[in-house]
């Protein structure tokens, strides 16, 4: 290929990638702005009573939001085409007991198309812990949602199919609260062979 070949063609990708049709003059945000930084300014701008804290940590983005706002918000994040949040990438809960609220639960939303994704995080209380459900949102969040409620016990108001995920249906209490009851089995070594095959119920004839 020629020099006047190749700078022609460097010039027309110059043209295509130069201007991001996101960042259009219509766009009321900074347009050095990356895409997670954008949906923190839009989701302020949007719900500005709805944000009680934003964390920024070692290149991770965690928007605390109320949870009365939480399944507008997060509806917000994926209707909206300049955002396009279109797949929920996790939703996991954290117990921090005997601190109240106790429980955290945190979502990663995720924009395929920027492939760009920061942390969602509401509370709720110990006494009763309850969420709304975002399956009306991501449809993926119903196994998530489930196994939250299995694990720990967080209620997800008008989930489909709030049941367990990993216990059987008779299970008593969610094993991933820091109060539940841990079993104990000691570790069978060459040492203490003998000892700990004694105590194993072994099927008698």
């Amino acid at each position: 290929m020629g020099r006047g070949r190749f700078a022609r063609g460097f010039s027309r990708i110059k043209t295509r990638i130069g201007v991001h049709p996101r960042l259009s003059a219509s766009n009321p945000f900074d347009h050095s702005m990356n895409h997670v930084e954008k949906s923190v300014a839009a989701i302020r701008a949007k719900f500005p009573d709805a944000v009680e804290e934003v964390i920024e940590f070692r290149g991770e983005t965690t928007v605390v939001v109320k949870k009365p706002a939480l399944v507008d918000v997060c509806r917000y994040l994926h209707d909206d085409p300049d955002l396009n949040y279109n797949y929920l990438a996790d939703l996991a809960a954290t117990d921090a007991y005997p601190d109240e609220p106790r429980f955290a639960v945190s979502l990663i939303p995720y924009a395929m198309a920027e492939n760009a994704r920061f942390r969602i995080k509401v509370y709720a209380s110990g006494d009763e812990p309850e969420l709304p459900t975002l399956t009306g949102v991501w449809r993926n969040a119903d196994w998530f949602e489930r196994e939250a409620w299995d694990m720990m016990g967080i209620k997800f108001t008008g989930h489909p199919d709030l049941r367990r995920l990993l216990m059987p249906a008779d299970w008593v209490g969610h094993p991933h609260r820091k109060d539940y009851p841990l079993g104990y089995e000691e570790v069978q070594f060459s040492f203490n062979w003998r000892e700990i095959d004694a105590k194993k119920p072994y099927a008698k004839e």
